[in-house]
């Protein structure tokens, strides 16, 4: 049903990452009620269990969000009492204050969130509890600390696996975007498979936004990890290939988009072409090579990867014969376009 979509999601939070959460909650209920006795530990429970995140460097944040918000709460509700103590509609004007400070302050939502709230309860439940104030900030410190200890101390979770799988998805399906367009130049086709061909390599660039955000997200879980020293090697050359591959996306798309602009029946006798088909062929195959050698990337679920030798197919000297009028603009680009993607599998 339509209504449940905006209330669940198509995958489920790690129980790692509930269990931690859960851990963190306890904790910080039985240690706030040992230091700050007399009053439950809300502010301290609510606190461990948003600092509890996919990543350590998000728990510091939410740590820091959370913090913030209730310690600008306090004193904006602090400061509302005293100006207009004793009137019934005081929490009313702290809601309001409070919104409009944590606008002026540009704080993250959450924190703009926390502030009415802190201020609220403040107003509402500790007006008539001397320290009731000072209380909840440590309270809220408490639960804020012990949920990021937690996090970092139960396994810290990483992100390194999602970016491999990406980034080696991208250079497979570059490869494959490679083969189609040798065969295109070698073989009759038809409009409905030149537009297929490009439709197809337009996907590559899904697939480099989704490398960019799993490469995001590997940095972030490594930031304030314990673990991050045996994973940071690993991830930067991850990064390196994504780099080398970035801008294969570009070539391809654009030697794709130049044949199905400009193909017609005479391109496949031109000689010249041929011998730019066999250079894509080769250049497909040392792209797969590149990345089976540099990072031995696993098994995806999307089929096994193709074949290779262990071998560089070295390239061969290219004779460019005077082309026919209506064919030098492109065999020219595609040279171009084919040089460059030389260039970026050898590292050059």
């Amino acid at each position: 049903m339509r209504w449940a979509n905006r209330v669940t999601t198509a995958t489920r939070v790690p129980l790692l990452q509930v269990g931690k959460s859960a851990i963190a909650a306890i904790i910080a209920w039985f240690a706030a009620s040992l230091l700050l006795p007399g009053a439950l530990p809300v502010f301290a429970t609510v606190a461990a269990l948003l600092v509890v995140q996919p990543s350590v460097n998000q728990s510091f944040g939410k740590a820091l969000e959370r913090t913030v918000g209730v310690i600008v709460g306090v004193l904006v509700a602090l400061a509302i009492g005293l100006i207009f103590a004793g009137q019934s509609w005081v929490v009313l004007a702290a809601v309001v204050v409070a919104v409009f400070v944590a606008w002026a302050l540009r704080l993250t939502p959450a924190s703009s969130v926390q502030i009415p709230i802190s201020a609220m309860l403040v107003l509402s439940i500790g007006a008539a509890t001397p320290g009731y104030a000072a209380e909840r900030v440590v309270e809220t410190m408490i639960g804020a600390a012990i949920g990021l200890v937690i996090n970092a101390a139960i396994v810290p979770p990483l992100a390194i696996g999602p970016a491999r799988l990406a980034i080696g998805r991208l250079g497979r399906e570059c490869a494959d975007a490679l083969d189609r367009l040798a065969v295109s130049l070698t073989s009759p086709a038809t409009r409905a498979s030149l537009d297929s061909m490009l439709v197809e390599a337009r996907e590559l660039k899904t697939l480099r936004a989704a490398v960019a955000d799993a490469v995001s997200r590997g940095r972030d879980s490594l930031t304030l990890n314990p673990r991050r020293s045996w994973y940071r090697d690993q991830l930067e050359q991850d990064i390196a290939l994504a780099a080398r591959l970035d801008p294969l996306v570009t070539r391809i798309l654009g030697m794709t988009r130049a044949v199905r602009d400009h193909w017609d029946d005479a391109l496949i006798a031109e000689p010249a072409v041929t011998g730019i088909a066999e250079e894509v062929r080769r250049a497909a195959h040392d792209l797969r090579l590149l990345v089976r050698s540099e990072r031995e990337i696993a098994r995806d679920g999307d089929g096994p990867p193709a074949t290779t030798s262990e071998l560089p197919a070295l390239t061969s000297p290219l004779v460019i014969i005077s082309p026919h009028p209506e064919h030098w603009i492109l065999i020219g680009s595609l040279m171009e376009d084919l040089r460059r993607i030389r260039e970026e599998i050898v590292g050059d």
